[in-house]
């Protein structure tokens, strides 16, 4: 380790003597503080999280992982070009040992900037909140300062897909002439499907059933929170819709009911209600659509039960904690460019592979239509050229790459009160730093094990 550590060193005082640190610290610590300054809430504990947690967390992830890339790429790169590392080279310290070095001293840095910057924003949240009215202090204690665990409705996405397929074929066993995208038709009939199971008409009524039995600590009767979300078929004249709310199931369980609730579409609503479940753990929800119009509860975020796991503390450490994974892969990104590209070089190429992963939804439609050409309206089907023969599976793959590293949201879960759970940081850490990162440290580390130090000052 003693190798390591003075290589970690070196780079430390690197970044001092570059006034990367101070700089750096410094636009941390003014986003921390301005930003919340410059962008005023609404006065609600929501709206004040949105702005404290939101806007500064993501501001300290760009700021932090842009100074990653651009510290990997020089601290290895400039070496290399003013000569420092063929000094270092000579002595007992292995070219592998050499990068990892590198490695840890970002990394320390980064360890660093991210504790004083998470501290920062913690400190002023809690300050913060104490300006607010006491009814939104109330709020943001029991729904926004709080790790709370989530619980959807089951999925029924292969009734769905069974559905679509069987009248799929019935179609086109009764019109075998037709000529139409194949792929296209189907999602047109799982979007017909679909409708049905999220469709409420008015007077009807429309039933959940989530099951607590794996929540644990739930109590039967005890509070827990519904967040629901639907859309209208049709505008009404107050803005909102009307519909009464049931938990539980009669002669099963105790019973719950609401008086009528007039609530907007197309925004998120949250309200308590107790946990009336039965011997199953089965907690059943009804709503009662008391408008002339159809209503609309999508599936994948229509309802959710959330529950107390835990208290923000922990929480929000466990959210730095992914961040800082996040830093681990940009190091890694940097350090492996640097190990064969000039400084310039690395960095153009490192934000190239950035921007990449940014693009990532549109690498996803490509894979989806599965061609580069696009949907040809004209025709009614996929365009296709024999470059899709390579750049599918290519992108297939990176799009599988990039996943692993953007399947976490630590800001949004933290703004909203959602658990970030012990179980999620360890998938993290094996997703973006074992798998990821190590990957590719492995694939720089051979790189500039083989490299010609020597030889590239002479090119």
């Amino acid at each position: 380790m003693q190798p390591l550590l003075a290589i970690a060193r070196l780079t430390w005082k690197a970044a001092f003597r570059f006034r990367l640190f101070l700089v750096v610290a410094g636009l941390l610590l003014g986003s921390v503080v301005g930003l919340p300054l410059l962008i005023k809430d609404d006065g609600t504990a929501r709206g004040f999280t949105q702005i404290l947690l939101t806007y500064t967390l993501s501001s300290i992830t760009a700021l932090l992982g842009l100074s990653t890339l651009w510290l990997a790429c020089g601290t290895l790169a400039r070496d290399v070009e003013e000569c420092t590392l063929q000094v270092v080279a000579t002595k007992p310290v292995a070219r592998w040992q050499i990068w990892l070095g590198k490695w840890l001293g970002i990394m320390s840095l980064n360890a660093a900037l991210l504790a004083l910057s998470g501290a920062s924003v913690y400190g002023l949240l809690q300050w913060r909140a104490t300006r607010l009215p006491v009814d939104e202090q109330k709020i943001l204690r029991h729904e926004v300062l709080v790790a709370r665990g989530s619980i959807k409705p089951p999925s029924f996405d292969r009734q769905i897909a069974q559905e679509a397929d069987r009248l799929l074929r019935e179609r086109r066993q009764k019109y075998p002439d037709i000529l139409a995208n194949i792929s296209e038709a189907r999602k047109q009939i799982l979007e017909q499907v679909k409708a049905g199971y999220e469709v409420v008409p008015p007077g009807y009524m429309h039933i959940w059933e989530v099951d607590l039995g794996n929540a644990g600590r739930i109590a039967p009767g005890q509070m827990v929170h519904l967040r629901i979300k639907f859309n209208a078929a049709n505008k009404s004249a107050s803005g909102t819709f009307e519909g009464r709310w049931l938990v539980g199931v009669p002669r099963k369980t105790s019973l719950w009911h609401s008086d009528a609730m007039s609530l907007a579409p197309d925004t998120f609503h949250e309200f308590e209600v107790p946990a009336y479940y039965d011997e199953q753990g089965i907690l059943t929800v009804s709503f009662v659509n008391l408008n002339e119009t159809a209503l609309l509860f999508p599936l994948e975020d229509g309802l959710e039960v959330l529950y107390r796991q835990g208290g923000f503390g922990l929480n929000y450490a466990r959210g730095l904690g992914i961040i800082f994974c996040w830093m681990a892969l940009l190091a890694t990104l940097g350090l492996a460019s640097a190990s064969l590209l000039s400084f310039p070089v690395a960095a153009f190429f490192s934000l190239a592979i950035l921007t990449l992963a940014l693009s990532s939804g549109t690498i996803a439609s490509t894979v989806e239509e599965g061609t580069l050409g696009g949907f040809d309206s004209e025709h009614g089907q996929a365009g296709h050229s024999s470059v899709d023969v390579v750049a599918i599976p290519v992108f297939r793959t990176v799009l599988a790459a990039i996943n692993l590293a953007k399947d976490f949201s630590p800001i949004d879960s933290l703004s909203t009160g959602r658990s970030v759970a012990w179980g999620e940081l360890g998938r993290a850490f094996g997703q973006i730093v074992l798998l990821l990162s190590g990957s590719i440290g492995l694939i720089g580390i051979l790189i500039f094990t083989r490299r010609e130090l020597a030889a590239a000052q002479t090119q």
